[in-house]
């Protein structure tokens, strides 16, 4: 499930409503006061209910109606809502107009103690009535209901609430499906109904969302104080949820059953006591009964370390999470949100968080960032981007990336000052690229070959890799770069058959045009096409995958397409090899097995030593 957009209303500086959009990786770009914390922090109090105070109502605004909406997408296909048998959000009625999960809570700021009043979700949903309430009604409700409009027992499994639900719905001539608002908690519903257990199921199934803050108090609470492995809790216990809630359910069901019997115990000695009573079952927080936690060989624990060691395991965290999400099966997908990663941080540091950040972005996972460098905000993809201001009355706004006037605000908010240790610029399509190019560098160079460690330079400073996010990008970032007065090597995929032009050979030649500048196309595919069919059937046997390919990837061939096929085929049910996830393992995994001999059957010509020599040349020159 993938978050899409946030929407807040009457919250901090929110006043009318105020949308912004997401994508794998998204970027917050403006000056101080922009807004950019206080979108961060809406999120933190929507997903991790965090509680409000009164100075979170906006000024001048309804505090009766602090609202903070999330739109969802890429939505699983099946859902555990209110029981351990599953269902699915079209079934349940639950998706809006467009076919997205659409939730919205509202609070209530205006008294000492705010509290979340609202949960509901738009959906196109039955307004017929008898098929408008089902998700409310319990067990014994739906049973009644289903009598009700002439479904006979044996017709359906009494014991299922969502098959009870779809019978009922089913035998309703006209559902009269409209958009509205489906509540879940308050506006009278009953906090005893159903739908509190709908809540729960949706919960559930929602993305993880850990909030890093760039200047948050080192207190034993803070999940970065205490150390990473909170959210490697949460996410192994997510993975689990649908077992946790069987366990759940037969326990609440044993217990409830002990309870009416003490119950009619009772009322035979006292029916008055007994009626008073009422048992009530509270779920626990499963994250909160595992500890567990970092500490160095002098036993100090991490939130008493410094920040830039703090900060140093969280950028290591998030490079193992890349590496595992290559290897690992698909999970429940967690939003990373980032306050100013560049904080306590030296730029080789930087940088690799960020390669980590995009390298995570690309597959189950998102990212949220906030940034005031140029350096970062530069190599990230411009489709990320999203700039807030406020003009001088106080309205806001916001606006993607991805044109010449945005841009040109974008550069007024950070400054494009270059760093001046800065040697040349390498332009490529994707996160994947970068990785492919400086694993190759170490791989010719640990076979005798002279040609530069792309993976040091970039440690140094003295050689920046600009993923562009995609070849529609690719002109972009060339005007970007332009007027920072570097050398630019610009590596595109031909993204054609070998016998027709590179798809991208305008672009490759009005960089060739300026000086100091050089733009190539792969003479195959795209660089994937460059490894060893052998070196994949090694990697993949390690993983226990009996991939067998028995000759060379043809110079046409869509390899991506053709081992996420082939690995899908052989991969554990539950384990999926997507496009991103074999552009990762390839580069990360694949490529550094290969040997001499197979380096020379793959690339006999020499072609992909010819770019890093290039690149050398560029070195040189800017020397």
């Amino acid at each position: 499930m993938k978050l899409r957009a946030l929407t807040l209303s009457n919250f901090r500086g929110y006043k009318a409503p105020f949308s912004v959009r997401f994508d794998g990786l998204t970027t917050l770009i403006g000056r101080n006061d922009a807004g950019k914390s206080t979108l961060l922090e809406a999120l933190d109090v929507f997903f991790n209910d965090k509680a409000l105070d009164k100075n979170d109502a906006s000024k001048g605004g309804d505090a009766r109606a602090v609202t903070i909406t999330c739109v969802f997408d890429d939505l699983p296909a099946n859902i555990v809502l209110d029981e351990t048998a599953s269902s699915s959000l079209a079934g349940e009625f639950l998706l809006n107009a467009q076919g997205q999960l659409e939730i919205t809570k509202v609070f209530n700021c205006s008294i000492e103690k705010p509290k979340l009043t609202t949960i509901r979700v738009k959906a196109v949903h039955p307004t017929t009535a008898g098929a408008s309430d089902l998700l409310v009604l319990k067990i014994d409700e739906l049973k009644a209901r289903a009598v009700a409009v002439g479904i006979e027992a044996r017709a359906v499994n009494m014991a299922v609430k969502h098959e009870l639900r779809t019978a009922i719905r089913n035998q309703v001539l006209s559902l009269a499906l409209t958009e509205c608002d489906v509540v879940l908690f308050g506006d009278g519903v009953d906090e005893k109904s159903n739908a509190t257990k709908v809540w729960d199921g949706l919960k559930n199934a929602l993305p993880l969302f850990a909030l890093f803050k760039s200047d948050r108090q080192s207190s034993d609470q803070d999940i970065e104080a205490q150390d990473p492995l909170k959210i490697a809790i949460k996410d192994a216990l997510a993975a689990q949820a649908a077992q946790l809630q069987a366990v759940m359910a037969h326990v609440e069901q044993e217990v409830k059953k002990v309870a009416a019997l003490t119950l009619s115990k009772l009322r035979e000695m006292d029916p008055g006591v007994a009626a008073t009573l009422d048992p009530k079952f509270e779920r626990p927080n499963w994250s909160s009964l595992i500890k567990a936690s970092i500490t160095g060989d002098d036993e100090i624990p991490l939130n008493k370390r410094g920040s830039g060691v703090r900060r140093l395991i969280l950028l290591n965290f998030f490079r193992a999470k890349v590496e595992r999400s290559i290897l690992d099966k698909g999970a429940q997908s967690t939003i990373y949100a980032i306050e100013e990663p560049e904080t306590s941080q030296h730029p080789h540091n930087q940088r690799l968080l960020m390669r980590a950040l995009q390298q995570l972005a690309c597959g189950n996972d998102q990212v949220i960032v906030t940034t005031h460098t140029p350096t970062l905000a530069r190599a990230l993809p411009s489709s990320s981007l999203r700039f807030l201001s406020r003009d001088a009355k106080g309205h806001r706004s916001i606006q993607c990336g991805g044109d010449d006037a945005v841009n040109a605000d974008i550069v007024a908010s950070l400054g494009v000052l270059p760093d001046h240790s800065v040697k040349v610029f390498v332009i490529v399509e994707g996160v994947y690229d970068v990785s492919f190019l400086k694993n190759l560098s170490k791989l010719l160079i640990s076979h005798g070959h002279a040609v530069p460690n792309l993976d040091a330079l970039e440690i140094s400073g003295e050689l920046v890799f600009v993923p562009a996010g995609g070849a529609n990008n690719l002109a972009l970032w060339a005007s970007k770069l332009h007027m920072l007065n570097r050398p630019e090597f610009h590596l595109y995929d031909r993204d054609a058959n070998a016998a027709e032009p590179a798809k991208h050979q305008a672009k490759v030649d009005a960089v060739n045009r300026r000086p100091t500048c050089k733009g190539v196309s792969t003479t195959r595919r795209e660089m994937e096409n460059f490894i060893h069919h052998q070196a994949v059937n090694l990697c993949a046997n390690a993983l226990q995958l009996p991939l067998a390919l028995d000759a060379p990837f043809g110079p046409d061939a869509d390899v991506p397409a053709v081992l996420s096929a082939q690995l899908n085929q052989l991969a554990p049910v539950g384990s999926k090899w997507g496009h991103s996830r074999v552009k990762a393992w390839v580069a990360d995994v694949v490529l550094p097995t290969m040997d001499s001999q197979m380096l020379a059957e793959v690339d006999p010509d020499g072609e992909m030593k010819s770019w890093l020599e290039d690149i050398g040349h560029m070195l040189r020159r800017g020397a």
